[in-house]
């Protein structure tokens, strides 16, 4: 359901201070749902509960291209296991090596 999937976007883009992108499946640029200056988030949430969420290739890849598009230096795909569940993000392995330094200096 289209609410359900906005509501997760603009709780998303209140989390990071972004913005959410208006139609943003349905354009042959942009795209992406929550925009930073330099993230790129694409976010998925089921229309029920569910007990695993699978990830699609297609869909990390789609964030990759359009982030690179939108000269965006990083992208996630965030996703719930229901629509009033948690938000989980997946990023690659360059920016988890980031936020794992990030969070160890801080110590």
């Amino acid at each position: 359901m289209k609410t359900q999937s906005q509501k997760q976007e603009q709780q998303i883009a209140k989390m990071v201070g972004g913005r959410t992108q208006a139609n943003s499946g349905g354009t042959r640029f942009g795209g992406g749902d929550v925009h930073t200056k330099n993230f790129l988030i694409e976010a998925k949430t089921p229309l029920s509960d569910k007990a695993s969420f699978s990830i699609k290739k297609e869909w990390l890849d789609k964030a990759q291209e359009q982030a690179f598009e939108q000269a965006k230096d990083n992208y996630a795909l965030a996703f719930r296991f229901g629509p009033d569940e948690p938000d989980y993000f997946v990023i690659d392995a360059r920016l988890f090596r980031q936020l794992v330094q990030h969070l160890e200096e801080e110590e």
